[in-house]
C-alpha cells in the first residue's frame, strides 16, 4: 500500500471538495490546486500551493493554459518502483503526486441548453483535465484518481482506515486500479459528448451545403455516433435463461425515464421486466387523465382513463382479464390505498406509478413478490436539451454488424390536424375517443388495431402479419372479454390497404374510424365508410411499431 502524500485538486463541480480536503489535510496530505478550486480552498482555511507556484509559470490564455507542464505530467507519470523515474523526478526537482482529484468542465451540461451556442459548447472542451486523469490513470500503480464527488467519502474512509493501521493515507492496488478504470470511462465518455456534438455539427453544414439550406437546419445524427453507457447491473439472464444481460443507463438519463426509477420493493428486474415496464410507462406518460396501462409482451392488453386510478384500472383490467395475468401495470397518478387494493388482487410482475401513499405501500408491501417502481415525473416536460444533440431522444436497433438509428416517435396530433374524408363527422364524443384510440395505438406493435369506447380500450389485435387479421384478433379479443363494440371507434396505426379490414370493424360495431390514409385504394376504403355511415377521418401519420 503506496502513501498519499500530495494531491493535486482542480475540479469544476466543487460539490463535497471541502469535506474531501479538510479530511486529507487532517491526515497530512499537501494540497496543490488551481484557479477557483484553490481559491475555495483558501477561503475554508486549509494550507495550498497553487500549481502556478508549483510549476513557477503563470496561468494564461484565461485559464486555457493551467496545468500542461512537465512538473505536473511528470508528477503523475513517474513510476515509484522504477529508480531511472526517481532519479530524473530529483534531477528536476519535481516530487510525485500521489492523489489526483478532477471533474471537467461541464461539456455534456452546456450543450444540454437550449441557448447554447457552439462557442459556448467550444470554450466547455476541458483540455488541461482529460490529459491529467489519462497521466494518472495510466500511471495506476503509483496514482490514485477520483473524478466524481461520489468517490470522496468512500475515498475518505479507505485511507482513514489505513492511516490507522500504517499511520499513513494509502490505497491498495486493487482500488487505484479500479479508480483508474472508472477515470478512463469518464474522459471515454466525455470525448464521446464532444465527438457526437461537433459531429452534428458538421454533417448539418453538409446536409445544408447539399439541400440549399441555413446551417441552422441541423441533423440530428453524427457523422460517427459514439455511445457511451453506464452499467447499472448484471441481470440473471436475458431474454431466455441460455442469454447473458445487463442494464444500462444514459449518462445524464432524460427525467421522468425509466432507469430513473426508485423501486420500491419485490425482486430484481428481470430482463423482459425491464422491457415491457418500459413499454407500460411510456404509453401512460402520453395521456393526461387519470390513466392505466396494463402491457403483456410489450404489447397493451388494457388502457383506460377515468376520473380517478381504481376507475381507470377497473376499466384497463376489463379489456383482457386473461392477458393481464402476469403483466406490468402502469398509472400517470400517484397511487391511492385502494387502487393498491385492488391491484394486489391479482398477479402482477411490475406496478409503476409516480409514487405511492403511504397505506398505498403498506398495502403492496403483504405482496413481495410484486416489483413496485416510483419514477419522478416532476420534470417532465421541462425539455431544456435542443432535439439536435439530445441522444437520449433516439431510438436504436441493432442489426447485423450494425445499428438502426431514429428519432423517437413523440408525434403528438393535434385535432386541426384531422380530415374528416366522410359525408359523416364525428360528434365530440366519438372525436374524443378517437384521439384516445389514436394514442393507444402507437403503442401497439404493428399491424395495430385498436377498439375504444369511453376512454377505454375495447378491443386491440397487435402485431399481425396481415393488418386484416388484427382486425379480426381485435374483435374476439372484445367477445372474449363479453365488451360490446357497438357505438366503439377504431385506430389503425396505418392506413388500411383494402376495404375488408375496415368491413370487419365496422361488421363488429364500430361506427367511427381514425387511419392515417395514404393507401392507393383511399376512395374504395372512403366509399365504404359512407356506405356503411360511418365516420373516418385521416391524421396523415403512420404510427408502426416494430
Amino acid at each position: 500500500m503506496l502513501p498519499i502524500r500530495r494531491a493535486l485538486l482542480s475540479v469544476s463541480d466543487k460539490q463535497g471538495l471541502p469535506e474531501l480536503a479538510k479530511g486529507l489535510v487532517a491526515l497530512g496530505v499537501e494540497l496543490i490546486s488551481t484557479g477557483g478550486t484553490a481559491t475555495m480552498l483558501q477561503e475554508l482555511g486549509l494550507p495550498v500551493t497553487e500549481v502556478s507556484a508549483l510549476t513557477s509559470f503563470p496561468e494564461m490564455l484565461d485559464g486555457r493554459v493551467k496545468t500542461l507542464h512537465p512538473k505536473v505530467h511528470a508528477g503523475l507519470l513517474a513510476r515509484k518502483n522504477n529508480d531511472r523515474h526517481m532519479e530524473s523526478l530529483q534531477a528536476q526537482g519535481i516530487q510525485t503526486i500521489d492523489l489526483l482529484v478532477v471533474n471537467l468542465y461541464p461539456f455534456e451540461q452546456t450543450i444540454a441548453k437550449t441557448d447554447c451556442t457552439l462557442e459556448d459548447a467550444i470554450e466547455q472542451i476541458d483540455i488541461g483535465g482529460p490529459a491529467m486523469l489519462r497521466s494518472a490513470a495510466k500511471n495506476w500503480q503509483s496514482v490514485a484518481v477520483l473524478t466524481h464527488p461520489e468517490q470522496y467519502q468512500d475515498l475518505l474512509k479507505t485511507v482513514c482506515l489505513a492511516f490507522t493501521e500504517h499511520g499513513y493515507a494509502g490505497l491498495s492496488d486493487r482500488q487505484r486500479f479500479a479508480l483508474a478504470v472508472s477515470a478512463f470511462e469518464r474522459v471515454s465518455q466525455y470525448d464521446a459528448a464532444i465527438s457526437n456534438y461537433l459531429s452534428t455539427h458538421l454533417a448539418s453544414q453538409a446536409l445544408a451545403t447539399a439541400q440549399a439550406k441555413t446551417p441552422d437546419q441541423q441533423t440530428i445524427f453524427p457523422g460517427v455516433l459514439i455511445q457511451s453507457l453506464i452499467k447499472l447491473q448484471d441481470l440473471r439472464y436475458g431474454e431466455n435463461p441460455h442469454q447473458a444481460a445487463a442494464l444500462y443507463r444514459d449518462p445524464l438519463p432524460a427525467p421522468g425515464s425509466l432507469v430513473t426509477a426508485q423501486q420500491k420493493q419485490g425482486k430484481e428486474l428481470s430482463f423482459n421486466n425491464l422491457a415491457d415496464a418500459d413499454a407500460a410507462w411510456e404509453c401512460v406518460r402520453g395521456f393526461n387523465a387519470p390513466t392505466c396501462v396494463i402491457v403483456k409482451h410489450a404489447n397493451p392488453c388494457g388502457v383506460a382513463s377515468a376520473g380517478n386510478c381504481l376507475e381507470a384500472y377497473a376499466k384497463a383490467f376489463a379489456c383482457d382479464p386473461t392477458s393481464a395475468f402476469g403483466g406490468i401495470i402502469a398509472f400517470n397518478r400517484e397511487l391511492d390505498e385502494q387502487s393498491a387494493l385492488a391491484v394486489s388482487q391479482q398477479f402482477v410482475e411490475v406496478l409503476i406509478a409516480p409514487g405511492y401513499s403511504a397505506s398505498a405501500l403498506e398495502v403492496l408491501a403483504a405482496k413481495a413478490n410484486i416489483r413496485v417502481l416510483a419514477i419522478d415525473c416532476s420534470a417532465v416536460g421541462s425539455k431544456t436539451t435542443g432535439i439536435q444533440h439530445d441522444f437520449r431522444d433516439l431510438d436504436m436497433k441493432r442489426i447485423g454488424s450494425g445499428l438502426l438509428v431514429q428519432s423517437a416517435d413523440r408525434h403528438e396530433l393535434q385535432v386541426q390536424d384531422l380530415r374528416v374524408v366522410t359525408k359523416r363527422a364525428p360528434s365530440p364524443e366519438q372525436l374524443e375517443d378517437l384521439l384516445f384510440a389514436w394514442r393507444l395505438a402507437r403503442f401497439v406493435k404493428s399491424n395495430a388495431i385498436v377498439f375504444c369506447k369511453n376512454q377505454q380500450s375495447l378491443g386491440i389485435g397487435a402485431g399481425q402479419m396481415s393488418r386484416l387479421d388484427s382486425a379480426r384478433i381485435a374483435s374476439i379479443k372484445s367477445e372474449a372479454a363479453r365488451l360490446s363494440l357497438a357505438g366503439s371507434v377504431v385506430a389503425s396505426d396505418a392506413f388500411f390497404p383494402f376495404r375488408d379490414g375496415l368491413d370487419v370493424v365496422i361488421n363488429a360495431g364500430a361506427c367511427a374510424v381514425i387511419q392515417p390514409g395514404g393507401s392507393l385504394r383511399d376512395q374504395e376504403v372512403i366509399q365504404a365508410a359512407d356506405e356503411h355511415d360511418i365516420t373516418m377521418v385521416f391524421t396523415g401519420v403512420r404510427h408502426f411499431r416494430h
